[in-house]
């Protein structure tokens, strides 16, 4: 039964990251001189490779096959 879930998370973990190919962490950075303050947004993109997202799913094909031949 765990094999079988985690056949699943790594299925699809592997296609979100085919598709999205990422994702983006937002910061906030603020800076203080005296009275005056400033505040600036940003985000950044971390980039996953699409090699990770083809292992994801090949690894959780080859757990949801492998949990079902125990049988």
């Amino acid at each position: 039964m765990v094999l079988k879930i985690l056949g699943v998370l790594f299925l699809v973990a592997g296609v979100l990251v085919l598709v999205y190919h990422g994702f983006s962490v937002p910061r906030q950075r603020d800076a203080k001189l005296g009275p005056i303050e400033v505040s600036m947004k940003q985000s950044e993109r971390v980039e996953i490779p699409s090699w990770v997202g083809v292992a994801c799913v090949a690894a959780g094909g080859g757990l949801l096959l492998w949990s079902g031949q125990k049988k």
